[in-house]
């Protein structure tokens, strides 16, 4: 088994690293989320410092979403799902590296870029640790639900914008302890720890309810 998963994530990194919605375009539009809110907000260092942990994470759930339509949607229009239904491989396996592919080529880039970002944000160095260190766990969680919508509407032509109606809701309590995670570490007014173990929570149960629902939405798209 470890051959043609291994072999299943290889392709699969390069295809997303091949798509538009690659690592490099998700960073850029990263860059432009945290670079425009500022000019909304004004000049107040102070005010961007307490809120730049949530544009952060606005920024990153955005960035996530723009590659996620085609997670599937490639493999349908060239036979390469049905073949994948068909093989009697394990659905939830295969969608489960297809994410942890698609995670390591556009979520990934992005935990990796959050610093960097936060110091427009004048965020301390304190502040740029824990918003880096949730992201990290965060992130797969978005892909993973990102998944869910993916597979929902891979029968769509443009169903991007529908999955983006579609994942956002179910995204909204990662984003929400992502934020109170990196909110309580740099004022402190809850400890770090409880937040942050909820988040961790939520990314485990999405890996585990994710390859399902996906896998399930799959198989009843095929029929």
């Amino acid at each position: 088994m470890n051959g043609w998963v291994s072999a299943l994530f290889l392709r699969e990194l390069r295809l997303a690293v091949r798509v538009g919605g690659s690592g490099v375009v998700g960073v850029l539009f990263f860059l432009a989320v945290v670079t425009v809110i500022p000019f909304g907000v004004g000049p107040d260092l102070n005010l961007l410092a307490r809120i730049g942990p949530a544009i952060l994470w606005i920024g990153a759930l955005l960035a996530t979403l723009l590659g996620l339509d085609r997670l599937f949607q490639a493999d349908r229009d060239d036979g390469a799902l049905d073949l994948i239904l068909m093989s009697g491989r394990s659905m939830e396996l295969v969608v489960l590296v297809k994410c942890l592919a698609h995670w390591m080529a556009t979520g990934l880039p992005l935990v990796l870029a959050a610093p960097v970002f936060a110091i427009f944000l004048n965020l301390d160095p304190v502040a740029i640790g824990a918003v880096t260190l949730t992201l990290l766990v965060g992130t797969p969680a978005l892909t993973l639900i990102g998944a869910i919508g993916a597979s929902l509407t891979v029968t769509l032509r443009r169903g991007g914008l529908l999955m983006a109606v579609l994942v956002i809701p179910l995204a909204i309590p990662v984003l929400i302890f992502g934020v109170s995670s990196a909110d309580a570490a740099i004022h402190d007014p809850v400890p770090f720890l409880t937040p942050f173990l909820i988040l961790c929570a939520l990314s485990l149960i999405a890996a585990v309810i994710g390859p399902f629902a996906s896998a399930t939405a799959l198989r009843f798209a095929s029929d």
